[in-house]
């Protein structure tokens, strides 16, 4: 099989593959924001916290979507660097059917263990109705939320970086298209934006099956070919669950912290998840340019070719800091009016863009983390992956946060991500550096 990849123009080919994602995830910050508008114009200070709640939930599903999303993608980008098209289409249609069954699980439990979970989420007798309309929704819609994070990695890495950018904006549109009319028009509130958003995913997931059968050279979701050996399985769940774990740290970690600022009242639970959601500006196009190097780290590293391999780590590094500086200062800059856009409360503006500051002060540091910890998935590399996705939004997180807390309370929440993004950046580049079969001359 010929080359998938363009790598005599290596960063037009990166390009090629980084700014579809990059786009996609663009049109999902506009989606989250125009969720976050709308409820916020409610001025229902429980609505918009309980709303908020339950974002950990949402990115539980991801982390199970991208067990086989990433955990595959990583496999099936170096299968195709050795020209293994016969285990390509194995593992997609493993990857799509353990996904599936994954999900009908997952919205089972969910459902079951319904109240103590929300408990758990911090939900209050104020905010419960909110949170637990919201939580029932993405709790029935789980199968389409977790195929939606394999179908969306899985096709980029037969280099369709750009049909996956259609099918990620193509469900966000009707999303966005969804939410005004049941959120306020219909009045279903909370329950309302979670419809919408399982609505689009349903979509999305139904043109990404259609792309499958119809264009994929090597991908497949035939059941006859839903069937792995032990050591594809091992690399799969190596990769997948470590990156699976940098979703489910985020979700602890954002329990955690909300709990910790529930004792200064539920305005500060509101005001923290509008400058998350906007922070989400800077934050998504480091991942997109990170997420959109997998396929072509994967294919190098498979081909053994290490020189363009380390070339293009140097020219990714520089790019990403590059532009998560400039990110920062736009957000730092403008952090009350963006805050403006949503709420009109003086207190409440004020505290979230406070927030937002301290949330890409050091964007930098957070994009050298997600470029190298994408890095060693798609290189295979199971234990600095799991170093890396326990660290920055896990266990160096939470360890900042208890630390700051003890020494400056309230602010200390506040500072704990920035400081948790430093030390990860110093661990992530000393994992690359020892590191010595990604970055070693030929």
């Amino acid at each position: 099989m010929d080359s998938i990849f363009d790598l005599d123009h290596l960063y037009r080919t990166y390009f090629k593959m980084a700014l579809p994602s990059v786009f996609g995830l663009m049109v999902s910050v506009v989606y989250n924001l125009a969720d976050t508008f709308f409820i916020a114009q409610s001025n229902d200070t429980a609505l918009i916290a309980g709303v908020s709640l339950c974002a950990p939930v949402f990115t539980a599903l991801m982390a199970f979507g991208n067990i086989y999303g990433q955990g595959g993608s990583s496999l099936i980008s170096r299968l195709l660097g050795q020209d293994d098209r016969e285990g390509t289409g194995r593992v997609s249609s493993f990857c799509f059917y353990v996904a599936l069954t994954t999900g009908v699980v997952l919205a089972a439990l969910m459902m079951l263990f319904r109240v103590p979970l929300l408990g758990i989420l911090g939900a209050t007798a104020e905010t419960m109705p909110h949170a637990q309309a919201y939580y029932t929704v993405l709790a029935i819609g789980a199968p389409a939320t977790v195929l939606n994070f394999i179908h969306s990695n899985l096709v980029r890495c037969e280099g369709m970086a750009t049909q996956s950018m259609i099918g990620s904006i193509g469900g966000t549109v009707i999303n966005i298209i969804l939410d005004p009319i049941l959120i306020t028009t219909v009045g279903w509130g909370a329950g309302g934006a979670a419809i919408a958003t399982i609505v689009g995913y349903l979509c999305s997931d139904l043109y990404f099956l259609w792309l499958l059968h119809k264009k994929s050279r090597c991908l497949s979701v035939k059941l006859s070919q839903c069937h792995v050996t032990g050591r594809e399985l091992q690399q799969i769940l190596g990769v997948g669950v470590t990156a699976a774990l940098s979703n489910l740290m985020q979700s602890l970690t954002v329990i955690v912290m909300n709990q910790f600022l529930l004792l200064y009242g539920n305005d500060k639970i509101a005001a923290m998840g509008i400058a998350s959601k906007v922070s989400m500006i800077a934050q998504l196009v480091l991942v997109g340019f990170s997420f959109g190097g997998i396929p072509l780290f994967g294919y190098l590293y498979g081909a053994k070719k290490r020189d363009v391999m380390r070339k293009l780590i140097r020219f990714c590094l520089t790019f990403l800091v590059s532009i998560a500086v400039v990110l920062s200062l736009i957000l730092c800059l403008n952090s009350g009016a963006l805050m403006r856009l949503f709420v009109q409360d003086a207190g409440m503006i004020a505290t979230g863009a406070q927030m937002l500051r301290w949330q890409v002060y050091t964007a930098a540091f957070g994009g050298v983390v997600l470029l190298l910890t994408v890095l060693f998935q798609a290189t295979g590399k199971i234990v600095p992956s799991f170093l890396l996705s326990i660290s920055r939004q896990g266990v160096v997180f939470l360890l900042a946060l208890v630390v700051c807390v003890h020494l400056f309370q309230y602010q200390g929440v506040l500072m704990a991500q920035a400081v948790a993004d430093i030390l990860s950046a110093a661990l992530a580049l000393g994992l690359l550096a020892v590191s010595r079969d990604i970055i070693a001359k030929q």
